[in-house]
């Protein structure tokens, strides 16, 4: 009903079940002497002058310290930032502000609530970060107009966290990511604490909830710390959290179960204190697990710290309006004041709102902050949340080997999996400090495992990979290897996602939200260039076929393929000298989203190493051994993309040599997926004379592509002739059968390349018109046979996958 308050400002939780015996697990610290009267008032008046500014910054447009009465001019056309989780973020970088110039410690702050970058970007003038990246930010009366007035207006800074926003390696548009990206961080730099706020609202997220696992795997030793920071304040847009409901003691059990050691900061009346004591307990607690592991004795399962922050929502803004509560409420989520334009009332309010900061107090007449909030900002500008160079310029190059010193024999059988483990393996010797490999749990099937042989798995939990240094992160969490791997990379290392093909989508958002920040970043000129996102993509739906229907999806090549182009690139390699030569590149590249799709199960080796090189330069190119007369003069065009779908274009084109000899055959392989789009769509995009020199200017093509047809077609699109072109692909076709039955099922096989082929050319062909039907019912029943025995013995016959042989 109107004037009703229906939600009570933060209520407290109703009283916990729990025994008696889990009810002393938080920690309790004396709090009275955490501050000097000194450092009291800095602190306090730093987060009164970040809030000011914050709530600042999402209304007003001019009229900046609110030295007259506000008019409706005074305030933006669109309000936009969200209020709510502001002035707890401010608190949390006051504090940490003064713990850095008290103890020199190097630090990160993460921000899980995406929308606060108010609190952020205020915080960030204070310090004067802002202005050392911009500027027109300049920390004086000047630089505090423009920021106010610019925020979420045309050419200003968005209301999320991005990488225009100095210190940040978190996007923070989608949530729940903040604390396995915190975890990647500081892995390989002892020095490290990355402190993180995640909200409550974030919590709630499947890959927040698997992330808290992410101290079992950083070793003290070689690795610095993540503190966490929940903030609970009670709501989400318009609904409770789940951790608002929770009181101390349920929390706290949580948290014990996980492994941590919980403290609850919720005294209001003394929130700084107890704020101030709370992150000075939690420092010790972590040097104290490094110092132990670092003198050689460390704590087996050592207990980290985690702080849960109680403080309502909307701290310090507008009490109630229309009756509602505001402040403690959902209410105050994102704008408390939605109308303040048209509405009298709301602007009276919030002008009584803004001078209740007494901005005079803070800011002097020249719109400098005043001693006491100087005075806790660290005088080394290197050390300021804002300068730090992990964020934005700490890209430590790969030494990569000689990818040709594990090359394998032409014409042998080799796992492209299998061979790329052992270069992976001295990857991992020459770079013990800068590469990683993130794994869910499918390292060994995946046939990956020669990474293994001088590293092993990083979990400090398990006594056989306890403290030994291993490059390998294996969780059964693709959300958390791809936080872990974003927060790796974004703080100047490389890393390695292999993968299931089927299951990578599962982080598919998480891909586009990375690739969001970096395409953002190389917009930005102080951000330097930053190592690749990798990820190789195996086990593919061409040999699930015992995994079943499950385990077949190719999807995620789309979902890369729809990248801004400067970002992406998608390799099939089409044997294992072409992926290790492709893995090499990729692991040398800055600034992309590298795909890479290859077969773990021992496949033919087409190309030398000298071969293999020249055509991964290329990124496609003639195969001439199983083309007629070396692709010249062809009636068709048949083209591999992907491993196996390669062999049966191979096995379709030795075929036609066999069965219609008049049939002229150029075959090509592709394993640059980018070079195929119009000339100027991507920068591997072909020209349209080297296009036409792969694929005529008029002849048929045929394209057994690995992934979904409509993504190809939509690469080919701009391109001229498009009619000439058939496109075979993944059908969403298969269930628990053999591997040449995936084939047939999804059309990808060489009799139906083959049928294609014959049918194309015979309207160019007469001597293979003369002849078309009755090869083609020839083929088509040489399939049929083929299936009926598969259907019969369960298996396919054991020449099916004999390497063709082709002879003149």
């Amino acid at each position: 009903m109107p004037g009703q308050k229906l939600f009570q400002p933060n209520p407290p939780p109703d009283q916990s079940l729990l025994p008696e015996s889990v009810l002393d697990l938080s920690v309790k610290l004396d709090i009275k002497h955490a501050l000097s009267d000194e450092e009291l008032v800095a602190v306090k008046q730093f987060r009164r002058a970040a809030d000011y500014i914050a709530a600042a910054m999402i209304f007003l447009k001019d009229n900046a310290l609110v030295e007259r009465d506000i008019t409706p001019e005074d305030i933006k056309p669109r309000l936009l930032g969200h209020w709510g989780t502001c002035p707890g973020l401010t608190l949390v970088y006051a504090h940490l502000n003064r713990l850095i110039a008290k103890t020199g410690i190097d630090a990160l702050y993460v921000v899980g609530p995406g929308h606060g970058a108010p609190a952020i970007l205020s915080s960030l003038w204070l310090e004067s970060s802002l202005g050392s990246f911009y500027p027109k930010y300049s920390r004086d009366r000047q630089g505090l107009s423009a920021l106010i007035a610019s925020f979420s207006a045309p050419g200003g800074f968005p209301s999320h966290v991005n990488a225009e926003t100095p210190g940040s390696i978190h996007e923070g548009g989608e949530l729940g990511y903040a604390l396995g990206v915190s975890f990647g961080a500081v892995m390989d730099k002892p020095d490290l604490v990355c402190v993180v706020v995640v909200g409550d609202g974030e919590a709630e997220t499947g890959p927040t909830a698997t992330a808290w696992h992410g101290y079992k795997y950083i070793d003290p030793a070689e690795s610095g710390a993540v503190l966490p920071i929940v903030h609970v304040n009670g709501f989400k847009i318009s609904e409770r959290t789940i951790y608002g409901t929770m009181d101390d003691k349920e929390i706290a059990a949580l948290f014990a179960g996980y492994g941590y050691q919980a403290r609850i900061v919720e005294d209001l009346d003394n929130i700084d204190l107890d704020l101030a004591a709370s992150m000075e307990w939690a420092l010790g607690e972590i040097h104290k697990i490094q110092k132990a592991a670092r003198s050689g004795n460390p704590i087996v399962k050592p207990r980290w710290p985690v702080l849960i922050l109680r403080t309502p929502k909307g701290w310090s803004g507008p009490k109630e309006l229309h009756g509602e509560y505001i402040e403690g409420s959902f209410r105050s989520h994102q704008v408390p004041l939605p109308n303040a334009k048209k509405d009298a009332g709301e602007r009276e309010i919030l002008q009584t709102w803004l001078r209740s900061y007494n901005p005079k107090e803070l800011f002097g007449s020249d719109g400098v902050p005043n001693p006491n909030i100087l005075s806790i900002i660290p005088k080394e500008e290197s050390k300021r949340l804002g300068m730090r160079e992990e964020a934005y310029k700490a890209y430590t190059a790969l030494s990569v080997p000689e990818w040709r010193d594990f090359a394998v024999e032409k014409g042998s059988a080799q796992s492209p999996m299998q061979v790329t483990g052992e270069l992976l393996d001295a990857v991992a010797q020459q770079n013990p400090h800068s590469f990683r490999v993130f794994s869910p749990d499918e390292l060994i099937s995946n046939k990956l495992d020669g990474v293994l042989r001088h590293s092993g798995r990083n979990m400090q939990w398990d006594v056989a990979s306890r403290a030994s240094g291993g490059r390998v992160i294996e969780i059964l969490s693709e959300h958390t290897c791809q936080g872990m791997l974003q927060g790796y990379t974004l703080t100047g290392r490389t890393g390695l996602f292999p993968s299931y093909e089927a299951f990578l989508g599962i982080i598919h958002t998480m891909m586009v939200q990375y690739a969001k920040f970096v395409k953002t970043a190389a917009e930005v000129p102080w951000r330097q260039p930053m190592g690749s996102l990798n990820y190789v993509e195996t086990s593919t739906w061409t040999r699930q076929e015992h995994n079943g229907f499950s385990h077949q999806n190719p999807s995620f090549i789309g979902a890369v393929l729809n990248l801004k182009p400067h970002s992406a690139r998608v390799y099939l390699p089409p044997d294992a000298n072409c992926f290790l030569s492709t893995m090499a590149h990729c692991l040398r590249a800055k600034n992309y989203v590298n795909l890479m799709v290859g077969s773990k199960q021992p496949t033919p080796v087409w190309l030398s190493p000298e071969e293999a090189d020249r055509h991964c330069i290329a990124g496609a190119s003639v195969w001439k051994f199983a083309s007629t007369d070396e692709g010249m003069a062809p009636d068709v065009v048949l083209v591999g993309i992907g491993v196996e779908l390669t062999f049966e274009v191979i096995a379709a084109a030795a075929l036609l040599r066999k069965e219609i000899p008049a049939l002229r055959v150029r075959v090509v392989n592709v394993t640059d997926l980018m070079i195929l789009g119009p000339f100027g769509s991507h920068p591997h995009a072909l020209s349209d004379q080297g296009f036409e020199s792969l694929f005529t200017r008029n002849k048929p093509v045929i394209f057994n592509y690995h992934g979904y047809p409509v993504e190809l077609k939509g690469l080919l699109f701009g391109r001229e002739g498009l009619e000439r072109m058939t496109i075979n692909g993944y059908q969403e076709e298969g269930t628990t059968t053999s591997p040449f039955m995936m084939m047939l099922l999804n059309r990808t096989s060489r009799y139906d390349v083959a049928a294609q082929a014959v049918r194309a050319a015979a309207l160019l062909n007469p001597r293979v018109e003369i002849d078309a039907h009755k090869t083609v019912s020839h083929i088509l029943h040489l399939a049929q046979k083929h299936k009926e025995y598969i259907l019969q013995h369960g298996a396919d016959p054991e020449d099916t996958f004999d390497v063709p042989k082709f002879s003149e």
